[in-house]
Parts: structure tokens; C-alpha cells; sequence
């Protein structure tokens, strides 16, 4: 039985190197290269969406067959920080919103015959993509790259906006091309639609070439990298991650919960805290930063400050019985009055946590600059680069 890992990110999901990271800095302070990029784009349709109608889609195909263990474990400590690269990203000033979508595939107990499982859709709701990442396990099986693909590109609820971003990313140590599905058909009907595929080997960068790793990308007007899955993520730790951590205890404070799910998804909230702490002091404050950004991390469906955002008529028409027990028996305009204290104070912690956050991103670029990095630290930095490198080719700005 073949053992073959693979994880494909669309998105999605890690960390760039300082130099990437530098170069990007550079290139879009006066903005000169983002505005050649949509100038030379003859794809462009002639009126431009609007910037607020804008996606950026990550899909995160993993192989859950034995011997994924060291990349899956790098993709739960990568999240986060994938996450808020994606937020940095802005098109014509404004920032789109953040889908990430989990596959698994590859393990015996799946029930498909090319042992393929949709995890969970492109969504918003990121504390489920954390929970479902965590509760991957792995198990033999037998991965096809082909046909992993073909079910993210077909089934995926995609965007029609050709100004989007939509990431396909797929790492693994196996010749690309097994199973039945032909990869180079499955990646050029993904291509035409607007979808890139980015490879990732895990192992030496002239196998993964010899083994068709290199052409996936080229057809998928993606990038191709190799990493050691093996490899243990590195931390670096800076002087504001206890103070960004004492903000996430504030943070959790200003989310009132609604609806008859509403407690489970709040609790649900706290242990995906646990879960990225456990990986890292780093991966928890990581985890508060992208919570504090507004474009990535939304609960619309059971926080009312975040509903009330989208729809301020929802207050008058919401039931008591949805309500959790400090709001019930309450008058419709003490519940708004409550809302607005607690949206407030979000508000706060929320620009507090940005600027802490600018200083610690300043801390560990002058660390990384110190210690040197390449392209095959881990999946976080590959993906990431090509991040930058994909968005500046689609005319958005860091």
C-alpha cells in the first residue's frame, strides 16, 4: 500500500520568510507594482467589482494516511499565522473576506472509493476549521492528487468574482500522478476557472520535480516548493506575547452569545484557544491576532455584537428564548445599549491587539534576518510566499 502525504492549503494557510516578507513591504509602498498588475491583467472585466464583494479562498486538502503526522502537526501550528497573512491583504483599499475550507483524504476508513472526505465547506466559521484540524487523526490508505483536486475544484462553493483569490495547495512525498484521475485535466479545468494549484514536496527538490510535483504548479499557474515535514516548527517568542494573551481573555469577554447552539459554539471558542496553546505560546497569540481581525474571524451565526453589525434590525426581532440569561427579560433598547457597550469595547481591544501585533511582526523579522531562512523551513513559509506572490499578481496590496 502506498503511503503518500499530502496537504493542500486553497486560501489558505503559514509562514513567509523575512526576505519575502521585506521584498513584499517594498514593492507596494507606493503601490506602483499593484497598479501594473490590474494595468497588464487583460483578464480584468472592464468594470471593476467592488473591493468589498472581494474573497480570498484557501483549501486545505490533507492527507490523513500514516506517516502525515510532522505535516499535519505543522499545519495546525501554521493556521493562525496563515490566517493573518491573508488579512494583510487589501484590494483597492479594502479587505476581502477570508474562506478556508479542510479536506482529508488518503486513510482506509474513509467512505469514498478514492478515500476523499469535504471536512468542511469554504467558511467564515474558523473556530470549526481549527476544531476539525485538531481531530484529524491519521491511518493507511492509498492518496491520489488527481482526485483530491478535482473534488476541491468541482465541489467547493467557489467565487465568481475573477478578482477573488482562489488557492489550491497540495503537499505530499508520492508521485503526483496515481490514481485513476488524470491531475493535468482535473488542474487545467481548475485553472480556467480562475483557481490556482500550488505544490509542495515533502523531500528533495529534484524528486518532487522527477515526480511531476513542479509540473502540477506549472499547470495550476501555481508555485512549487519542498519541505521537511518532519521538520519542528520554530518559535520565536517576543516581549508582547504575554500582554496580546491577557487581551484575548478581554476579547472573549465582549461576545454574547444567541440562538439554541449559541452556548456550544462560545465554548467552542475557548477550547480552539486551548488547542492553538497547546501548540505554542506563539500559535495562541497568533490565534488572538487573527481573532481580532475583522475580515477573517466573524460569528455572525451565534455572537449578537457581530450579527447586529450585519443586520441592526436583528435586535428587534430576535426571541427571548435565544437570548442567554443575562440578556433575558431585558427591553429591546437595554439589549441594543448592552450590544453597543460591548461592541465598543471589541472595537478597543481590537486596535490595541493591531498594535502590538505590528511591534511583535517587527520583533520576529529582526530574529529571522538574524538566524537566515529558506524556502523549505516548513509548509507555513512556502505557502505563505506564494501567498504574497499570488496576491501581488492579482492586484492587491500588503
Amino acid at each position: 500500500m502506498t503511503t503518500f502525504k499530502i496537504l493542500t492549503l486553497a486560501a489558505g494557510v503559514a509562514f513567509l520568510n523575512s526576505k519575502s516578507l521585506t521584498d513584499f513591504r517594498c514593492t507596494n509602498q507606493n503601490n506602483s507594482a499593484v497598479e501594473t498588475s490590474i494595468e497588464n491583467d487583460s483578464s480584468a472585466p472592464v468594470n471593476q467589482p467592488k473591493a468589498k464583494e472581494n474573497k480570498i479562498q484557501v483549501a486545505l486538502l490533507l492527507d490523513t494516511s500514516n506517516s502525515m503526522d510532522g505535516l499535519i502537526d505543522q499545519a495546525k501550528s501554521r493556521l493562525w499565522n496563515i490566517v493573518n497573512t491573508l488579512t494583510t491583504l487589501k484590494y483597492n483599499g479594502q479587505a476581502p473576506q477570508i474562506e478556508i475550507a479542510l479536506y482529508e483524504y488518503g486513510n482506509d476508513g474513509l467512505n469514498d472509493e478514492n478515500y476523499i472526505r469535504q471536512v468542511t465547506p469554504l467558511t467564515q466559521d474558523l473556530d470549526l476549521v481549527s476544531e476539525k484540524l485538531f481531530a484529524l487523526r491519521t491511518n493507511g490508505g492509498s492518496e491520489y492528487c488527481g482526485a483530491v483536486i478535482r473534488d476541491a475544484s468541482m465541489n467547493l462553493n467557489w467565487d465568481a468574482n475573477e478578482k477573488s483569490m482562489k488557492l489550491i495547495y497540495i503537499a505530499g512525498n508520492e508521485p503526483f500522478n496515481q490514481g485513476r484521475i488524470d491531475y493535468k485535466d482535473v488542474i487545467t479545468k481548475a485553472r480556467n476557472k480562475n483557481i490556482y494549484t500550488n505544490t509542495i514536496f515533502c523531500g528533495d527538490r529534484d524528486e518532487g520535480i522527477q515526480t511531476s510535483w513542479q509540473n502540477g504548479a506549472t499547470l495550476g499557474s501555481g508555485k512549487y516548493f519542498n519541505i521537511n515535514s518532519d521538520r519542528k516548527v520554530i518559535y520565536i517568542e517576543t516581549p508582547y506575547d504575554v500582554k496580546i494573551s491577557d487581551y484575548n481573555t478581554r476579547l472573549n469577554d465582549t461576545y454574547i452569545y444567541y440562538g439554541s447552539k449559541g452556548s456550544d459554539y462560545k465554548n467552542k471558542q475557548v477550547m480552539q484557544d486551548k488547542n492553538a496553546e497547546i501548540q505554542s505560546v506563539s500559535n495562541a497569540v497568533e490565534r488572538t491576532v487573527a481573532k481580532s481581525r475583522k475580515n477573517a474571524y466573524k460569528n455572525e451565526h451565534w455572537d449578537l455584537i457581530d450579527r447586529a453589525e450585519k443586520d441592526a434590525d436583528f435586535i428587534t426581532s430576535v426571541k427571548e428564548d435565544e437570548l442567554p440569561a443575562e440578556l433575558k427579560g431585558k427591553t429591546k433598547e437595554q439589549i441594543k445599549k448592552t450590544i453597543a457597550i460591548k461592541s465598543a469595547e471589541r472595537e478597543k481591544i481590537q486596535k490595541d491587539i493591531e498594535e502590538l501585533s505590528k511591534k511583535r511582526q517587527d520583533y520576529i523579522d529582526e530574529e529571522m534576518k538574524k538566524r537566515g531562512s529558506s524556502d523549505s523551513d516548513d509548509l507555513g513559509k512556502a505557502i505563505e510566499k506564494s501567498i504574497l506572490e499570488l496576491a501581488r499578481k492579482n492586484g492587491y496590496s500588503y
